[in-house]
């Protein structure tokens, strides 16, 4: 299986003014959330491991999960309230995110929690804003180091300054987790914030020196790039769509990519190391195609296995 650690939460979007205010449409998200979404529609089985919480937002998300087919057992459920973030999308479609909440239940997950992970677990992903909240910062840490040669481990920064203004902690989480990492997935965008100046290049080799097996930089309309420490190395364009908003994009492309990676045996111990230039490139390629399908749409509204076609 595929453990998906971090957040779940409520995206609020701002419909249309009204005379005595605004018209709001909350809709189920948080990256690791739909991560698991996406799998579970792309034919993986999932793990869900974040904090929900016992309130009227906790209860539709775990609901959500289990209607599509998430496991969501090793969740713990907690009395914190869920966290709110507000979405606004600019005219190009790109979404901006303003937090809602503190001490909310996605972030109270503690190092005792961690038990409820089985520990046969084929792949770990973590990511996102839970790598550097703490309380729950450190208990995926503690995660990240018990697996660590018998799971697979995944990281995908997914950067949210509006939540964690702190670039500094950021990069140093990135750099903690390199050695530890065999999969790591970065956008071109979280790597300017990183080390602005930097090409995509030039942080692909430092990753790979650091140890990660597989580097994934997805460059938004300009398509994606990846290399392994075997040599590898993979460019392709993006997929032409309709874009109606961003929201969900890069996580679909990396339920995209773990998917077929997952279903061709590469998402296990040295099983990387059998990746091709072929193998590779389909990879990207699938993996694009199910982001420019969420694209297409509006929210975060990820696609399932048999709408994901590509030459």
């Amino acid at each position: 299986m595929i453990v998906v650690c971090g957040e779940a939460l409520f995206d609020v979007f701002p419909e249309q003014q009204t005379r005595t205010g605004l018209q709001l449409s909350a809709r189920i998200g948080g990256s690791p959330f739909n991560l698991a979404v996406g799998l579970a529609r792309l034919g993986v089985p999932p793990l869900f491991f974040g904090g929900l919480s016992n309130d009227l937002f906790g209860q539709r998300l775990a609901s959500a999960l289990t209607e599509e087919q998430v496991d969501i057992s090793a969740a713990p459920r907690l009395d914190a309230q869920s966290a709110l973030v507000m979405v606004s999308v600019d005219n190009r479609g790109v979404p901006a995110y303003g937090f809602y909440g503190t001490g909310t239940a996605e972030r109270s997950l503690v190092e005792a929690d961690i038990a409820r992970v089985p520990k046969n677990a084929g792949v770990i992903h973590v990511g996102s804003y839970c790598m550097v909240c703490k309380p729950v910062a450190n208990a995926l840490r503690a995660l990240v180091e018990r697996q660590q040669g018998q799971s697979v481990i995944v990281y995908d920064p997914n950067i949210r300054l509006s939540i964690e203004p702190s670039v500094s902690l950021w990069r140093e989480t990135l750099e903690w987790m390199l050695p530890r990492t065999g999969v790591l997935k970065v956008s071109d965008e979280d790597l300017n914030y990183l080390y602005p100046g930097q090409s995509a290049e030039d942080f692909i080799a430092v990753a790979l020196r650091a140890g990660v097996q597989l580097v994934v930089v997805t460059r938004g309309s300009a398509g994606a790039l990846a290399a392994t420490a075997h040599g590898v190395r993979a460019v392709i364009s993006a997929v032409p769509v309709r874009v109606v908003d961003t929201v969900g994009a890069g996580d679909t492309f990396q339920a995209g990519l773990l998917s077929w990676l997952w279903r061709k045996g590469f998402l296990q111990k040295d099983g990387l190391r059998g990746l091709d230039i072929k193998a590779l490139e389909t990879a990207l390629r699938f993996a694009a195609c199910a982001a420019a399908i969420t694209c297409s749409r509006r929210g975060a509204d990820l696609p399932h296995l048999s709408e994901v076609i590509f030459d």
